[in-house]
C-alpha cells in the first residue's frame, strides 16, 4: 500500500482533491514499490521560495521540491524497523501558484500539470534526476508513460 500524507498550506483555489493526489502517487510509484510512504505539502510562493533558497540556494519559488528520506547514521534498527524505514520515501513541496502559472503559460490543463508535478516529484524521491541529458531522457520517458497511463498527453509536447 502506498500511504500519502497530504498537507495543504495554501490559500490557492481549485486545488486537486486528495483522491487525485493519491491516484497520481499510486501511478508514479506502483511499478517501483508495493509499499511506500510520503508526504506532499501544497504551499504558496513564500514557503516555496524560502525552502528553495535554504536548500538549493535559489531565491525564487519553484514548482516542486523533493526531499528524499535519509535515515540518521549510527542508529541500530530491528529488521522490522528497518523495513518500515525503507518504505519512507520523503517529502514533496509543491507551490500551487507556480503550478497554476506554468499551466497557463504552457497552455496545459491545470489538472494535467498537477499530475505531472506529482509524478515528477515522486520519481525524484526514487532517485531519478534530470541533470545529465541521458538521465533526463530516462526520467522524461517514465513521466510520459506514467501520465499516459493516467490519460494525460505528453507533458513535454507543448514545451519542446
Amino acid at each position: 500500500m502506498i500511504y500519502l500524507d497530504l498537507q495543504v498550506a495554501s490559500e490557492a483555489a481549485a486545488l486537486p482533491s486528495e483522491g487525485d493526489f493519491q491516484s497520481w502517487v499510486d501511478a508514479a510509484l506502483s511499478s517501483f514499490r508495493a509499499e511506500a510512504e510520503l508526504s506532499i505539502r501544497i504551499v504558496d510562493n513564500d514557503e516555496s521560495q524560502s525552502l528553495n533558497l535554504a536548500y538549493r540556494g535559489k531565491d525564487n519559488p519553484t514548482n516542486v521540491l523533493s526531499f528524499p528520506f535519509e535515515a540518521p547514521e549510527g542508529l541500530d534498527f530491528s529488521e522490522e524497523e528497518a523495513e518500515e524505514i525503507g518504505n519512507l520515501l520523503g517529502d514533496l513541496i509543491i507551490s500551487a501558484p507556480v503550478v497554476a502559472q506554468e499551466a497557463e503559460q504552457q497552455s496545459k490543463a491545470l489538472s494535467a500539470h498537477w499530475a505531472h508535478m506529482v509524478v515528477h516529484g515522486c520519481l525524484h524521491l526514487l532517485g531519478y534526476d534530470h541533470i545529465k541529458d541521458e538521465d533526463a531522457d530516462v526520467m522524461e520517458a517514465l513521466e510520459r508513460d506514467i501520465l499516459a497511463g493516467l490519460g494525460y498527453t505528453d507533458p513535454y509536447q507543448a514545451i519542446d
